[in-house]
């Protein structure tokens, strides 16, 4: 049985919060926490509490072990993104925008 946990609207951009998705994929919850912790990103902390809400859900409402957990899949999708703009010579403007991520974890239970 896999159980989900979501975080929605984190303010750091798909494409960084990939760099630290991708060091804990497959890994079990014990060793992810650790790397995460290690870890000198900002994104590395969300991730982090984005792993223990989901082993949290895995214990609390399926009864499963959280040191037999290891996380299948987790991905980061774009979420929403704020458009403003800086001024530029001339009297132009040029876009800034502000990317935030929707984060999703999958977590199982190992056999054995």
């Amino acid at each position: 049985m896999k159980v989900r946990a979501v975080a929605k609207d984190i303010g750091i951009s798909p494409q960084k919060a990939r760099l630290v998705i991708d060091m804990v994929r497959g890994k079990k919850i014990d060793e992810a926490l650790t790397i995460l912790d290690f870890s000198p990103t900002p994104t590395a902390k969300a991730v982090a509490k984005l792993i223990k809400s989901a082993a949290a859900n895995a214990e609390n409402n399926f009864q499963m072990s959280p040191a037999e957990l290891r996380i299948t899949e987790i991905y980061a999708d774009p979420g929403h993104t704020l458009k403003r703009f800086r001024p530029q010579s001339r009297g132009r403007a040029s876009p800034i925008l502000k990317r935030s991520s929707n984060i999703t974890v999958f977590v199982t239970e190992e056999e054995g």
